[in-house]
């Protein structure tokens, strides 16, 4: 179905594959000779320093690297070649923290999060414990990528699961350039897919959000702007309908942090970055109201220090001790690439924050 456009760092054995490395190059540099003031300079002028946790609302869970696609921008390094899966074991010990926590929000991510053997087991006891919001972060084309997830819209539906689905553009070649051949047509079968059940429908309660990262070395533009755009052609073109479309940063991690490299594009994006950063977006990052858990069960403040391995500053580091008081007592690890979630508007997993 689709040509898979490069390899993973990991595949590749880049030198940036290694969290290490790619959190050494972010603290060097621009930042280490004071060009730059580095993140936690910046928000004590805020007087935000330290960064501390909010109540918990979302428990963001990572089932696995493995993905069906190698996207350029992916901060996670997915692809068909990553071999790290949640264990059935592991999603026991997070099925007793999702019973038992106060947040209202459980989001499964990978990734490709529908190729973990026991997927649909977890989605299935995850659902019983009346969270309020379950997302599954599906990239789409895994919905047509083989007949055996043919029925992932129906699945979603009867367990009520809150789609949210990568979309890079509403054209074809800005889609494909970003992820691969085949994509933009595997993802517009798979919105009609799920559309046919009753996602995305004005009034449904089956609720399908699309996201949009942009496909260089730039900011997303104003949020609603890009939902109208999209909402107008995917409409008139397509006939294919969602709810809202989360407007997201690229940040400076793994394949992304690669490409600037390559590109020349590191010191100029880190400029724009640090150039737009928003003070009131500092109170809103998703780090103050998420945690983050590895497929191996580490805790981390959100998705993107698990990537650069920077556990919670906590006792409590692994979902099997897990104690939400302590982790609440906690500071939240920064480095420079938190300057993605706090530029213009702001970004998160759910979209912008001010």
């Amino acid at each position: 179905m689709t040509k898979l456009k490069t390899q993973s760092l990991h595949k590749r054995e880049s030198e940036l594959a290694k969290a290490n490395k790619q959190v050494e190059y972010l603290s060097n540099g621009i930042f280490a000779d004071g060009e730059l003031p580095t993140f936690a300079k910046k928000i004590k002028e805020t007087s935000q320093f330290p960064l501390k946790p909010k109540k918990l609302e979302i428990l963001q869970i990572n089932v696995g690297y493995m993905c069906n696609q190698v996207c350029e921008h992916c901060h996670v390094d997915a692809g068909p070649d990553r071999k790290e899966i949640m264990t059935r074991e592991t999603m026991m010990q997070c099925l007793e923290v999702i019973k038992n926590t106060g947040a209202h929000t459980l989001d499964l991510t990978g990734g490709a999060p529908e190729m973990n053997p026991d997927f649909r087991w977890f989605v299935e006891e995850a659902s019983k414990a009346g969270i309020k919001d379950f997302i599954v972060r599906s990239n789409l084309t895994i919905i047509v990528a083989n007949k055996k997830y043919h029925d992932l819209p129906e699945f979603f539906k009867k367990h009520n699961v809150h789609v949210v689905s990568s979309m890079p553009h509403w054209t074809k070649g800005k889609t494909d350039k970003q992820r691969g051949d085949g994509v933009f047509d595997a993802s517009i079968k798979a919105l009609k897919m799920l559309n046919e059940v009753g996602y995305g429908k004005p009034g449904s309660d089956l609720k399908l959000d699309l996201v949009y990262n942009p496909s260089g070395a730039f900011l997303p533009s104003d949020q609603e702007g890009l939902e109208k755009d999209f909402k107008k052609v995917l409409s008139e073109e397509f006939d294919i309908q969602f709810h809202n479309l989360f407007a997201i940063t690229n940040l400076p991690i793994s394949r992304f942090l690669d490409y600037l490299i390559a590109s020349d594009n590191y010191e100029d994006y880190m400029y724009s970055l640090v150039e737009a950063f928003n003070p009131s977006a500092v109170s809103n990052v998703m780090c103050t109201n998420t945690l983050s858990v590895s497929w191996d069960g580490w805790l981390y403040d959100c998705d993107f220090n698990q990537m650069l391995e920077l556990k919670v500053a906590s006792k409590v580091k692994h979902i099997s001790e897990y104690n939400e008081a302590i982790l609440n007592d906690r500071n939240i690890i920064i480095s420079q690439h938190c300057y993605g979630c706090t530029a213009g508007a702001g970004s998160s997993c759910q979209g912008a924050v001010a």
